[in-house]
C-alpha cells in the first residue's frame, strides 16, 4: 500500500510525459485535476454527480484519437450539462492543452494503475494539496508566488483558534489553502461525531466562503474542496468589484491578497470603500476589516509597503486602528514568496464593539532581521514560528488582559510593544524595525537581483498608483502607464 506522498512523487513524476507535448507545470496540475476528479469519483462511489456516458471507465476504454476525441468531447459536456452546480463549475471553460493521444493515454493508464488504498476524503484532500504544494515549490511553475507556505498557514491558523459555528472567509483564496487548514483544525479540535446534523451541514455548506479571481485557480479551488468534504460558497469573480460586497460578514478572514496595483492602475468598482486606491492591498485591507462581524478577528498577510504609504494609505492603517485592535504585527522573513522578492508582514486584528479608539497599542514581532534567506537552500518550517506563537499568547482575539501577560523584550529581544499615540506622531508608519541586522552587512545571503527587482517594481508601482490617486483627486486627467 502506496503512503499519500509516494503517489504525489509518481504522479508529479508524470509531468516528465508531458515535456514532449510543451505542457507548463500549471497547465499539468490543471489537466491532472480534470483526470483526477474524474478518477476519485469513480473511488469514492460518488459517479452519480456525473452523467454515465461521461466518466473514468468511458476514458479507460478508449484508444488513439477516438480517446483524444472523447475527452475533449467529455470537458465540454461536463462544464455544460452536468447534473451538478460544482461539477459544472470546475469543469467550466476547460480545455486539454494535451495534443497527443499517447500523451494522454499514458496519463489515463498511470492513474487507473496506482495503488489507490482508501475512501477518507482527508486522504484524496491530502493528496491534491501535496501536487499543488509541488507546483508551487517548483520554481519554471510560476506557482510560488501566489502559494501560501503551509507552515506560515498553520501557524496564523493555529493562533487565530476557528470554532465551529463560524462563518470564515478568504477574499483571495486561491487554492484553499486557508480554509482547508482552518476546517482542519476545527476538527482536530472539535469531535464532528458530537454535532448535530444542523451542525454538520452548516460547517460543509456555509462555514466557509471566498473569492477567487483566476478561473484555473478557482477550478483547483473547487476540486480542493470538494475533496476535503467542503461545498462552502467561494465563487469566481473580483473581490474589489461587487462580489466582494456579497460576500457574508465574517467571524474570521485568513488570507494573502496578491502583491501590485489593480490591473491599468484603476480604482476598484466598488461604491463602498470609504478610501478609494488603486493598490491592490490597500483595497483588500478594507474590504477585511469592513467585512468582519463585531469581534471578528483577522490574520492577514500584506507586504511592507502597506505599512508606510502615504497619504490614502495613512487614512486607512488610521482607520484600521479606530475600528479594530490591531495588537499584533508579525515581520516575516524573506525569501518565502521567492518569486517575488518582497518583504511581508501578518497583521492581526479584532474588529471592535464601536468604531473608534480600539487600538491602544501595537505589539511587533521581528522574524526578518539576523533570520537565514529561506528559498530552496533553507526551507521554512513550522518550528521557525515557535517562539512568535508562544509570545503571541493564547487569546485569538487579543484583548487587554492577555495583551497585559505579553513581555517587552526591549530594543535586544524580537518582541516589543509601541503606543498608538506613538505610532499616531510618526504618521501612522506602522513599519516599525529595531534590530539590526547583521546578515545585511554580507553578500552571502543576499537576495537574488531579480528578487531586489521585483521589490522595487513593486515599491515604485505603488508609488505611481498613489501619484494617480493625488491627480483624481485634483480632478486632472490621470494618465495610465
Amino acid at each position: 500500500m502506496l503512503a499519500t506522498s509516494d503517489i504525489v512523487q509518481k504522479l508529479w513524476n508524470l509531468c516528465h510525459v508531458l515535456r514532449d507535448d510543451g505542457i507548463t507545470y500549471l497547465q499539468y496540475v490543471t489537466e491532472l485535476t480534470y483526470l483526477l476528479f474524474l478518477k476519485m469519483m469513480q473511488e469514492t462511489g460518488n459517479e452519480a454527480q456525473l452523467p454515465e456516458s461521461y466518466r473514468w471507465g468511458n476514458l479507460v476504454d478508449r484508444e488513439g484519437q477516438d480517446l483524444m476525441n472523447f475527452y475533449r468531447e467529455l470537458l465540454v459536456h461536463l462544464g455544460s450539462s452536468a447534473a451538478s452546480q460544482r461539477v459544472q463549475a470546475i469543469f467550466s471553460n476547460a480545455q486539454t492543452s494535451l495534443k497527443q493521444p499517447r500523451i494522454l493515454k499514458k496519463l489515463v493508464q498511470s492513474i487507473d494503475e496506482l495503488d489507490w488504498f482508501s475512501e477518507h476524503r482527508d486522504e484524496f484532500g491530502d493528496l491534491y494539496e501535496g501536487l499543488l504544494q509541488k507546483n508551487a515549490d517548483e520554481k519554471k511553475s510560476g506557482a510560488g508566488q501566489y502559494f501560501t507556505p503551509r507552515p506560515l498557514i498553520d501557524c496564523m491558523v493555529s493562533l487565530m483558534q476557528p470554532q465551529p459555528g463560524e462563518v470564515i472567509q478568504d477574499p483571495a483564496a486561491g487554492t484553499g489553502g486557508f480554509l482547508i487548514a482552518a476546517d482542519r483544525s476545527i476538527r482536530e479540535h472539535h469531535d464532528p461525531f458530537e454535532w448535530t446534523a444542523k451542525q454538520q451541514e452548516f460547517q460543509r455548506r456555509q462555514a466557509f466562503c471566498g473569492v477567487e479571481l483566476v478561473q484555473d485557480a478557482h477550478r483547483l479551488l473547487l476540486m480542493n474542496l470538494m475533496l476535503h468534504g467542503i461545498e462552502g460558497d467561494v465563487r469566481l469573480g473580483d473581490t474589489l468589484s461587487s462580489d466582494g460586497q456579497q460576500l457574508a460578514k465574517a467571524n474570521l478572514i485568513l488570507t494573502n491578497p496578491p502583491f501590485g496595483t489593480k490591473k491599468g492602475g484603476g480604482l476598484p468598482s466598488r461604491d463602498d470603500f470609504t478610501y478609494p486606491t488603486s493598490n491592490k492591498q490597500l483595497a483588500f485591507l478594507q474590504h477585511i476589516y469592513r467585512n468582519l462581524k463585531p469581534e471578528g478577528r483577522a490574520a492577514v498577510v500584506l507586504p511592507d509597503n502597506v505599512l508606510f504609504e502615504g497619504n490614502v494609505g495613512k487614512q486607512i492603517r488610521a482607520d484600521l486602528m479606530d475600528k479594530c485592535n490591531l495588537h499584533t504585527i508579525l515581520r516575516l522573513p524573506t525569501g518565502i514568496f521567492y518569486a517575488q522578492g518582497v518583504k511581508t508582514n501578518v497583521l492581526f486584528f479584532t474588529r471592535g464593539k464601536s468604531e473608534k479608539g480600539n487600538t491602544q497599542e501595537v505589539w511587533v514581532y521581528d522574524m526578518r532581521a539576523n533570520m537565514p534567506q529561506f528559498g530552496k537552500r533553507t526551507q521554512l518550517t513550522r518550528s521557525h514560528f515557535t517562539e512568535f506563537e508562544a509570545a503571541f499568547g493564547d487569546d485569538p482575539l487579543g484583548r487587554p488582559a492577555s495583551l497585559a501577560k505579553r513581555q517587552d523584550t526591549g530594543d535586544q529581544g524580537r518582541f516589543r510593544c509601541f503606543a498608538r499615540d506613538w505610532i499616531a506622531d510618526r504618521n501612522e508608519n506602522l513599519d516599525i524595525a529595531w534590530l539590526r541586522d547583521e546578515s545585511e552587512s554580507g553578500t552571502e545571503e543576499m537576495p537574488e537581483p531579480s528578487a531586489l527587482a521585483q521589490e522595487a517594481m513593486i515599491e515604485f508601482e505603488a508609488a505611481i498608483a498613489e501619484l494617480q490617486g493625488i491627480l483624481a483627486e485634483l480632478g486632472e486627467e490621470v494618465v495610465e502607464l
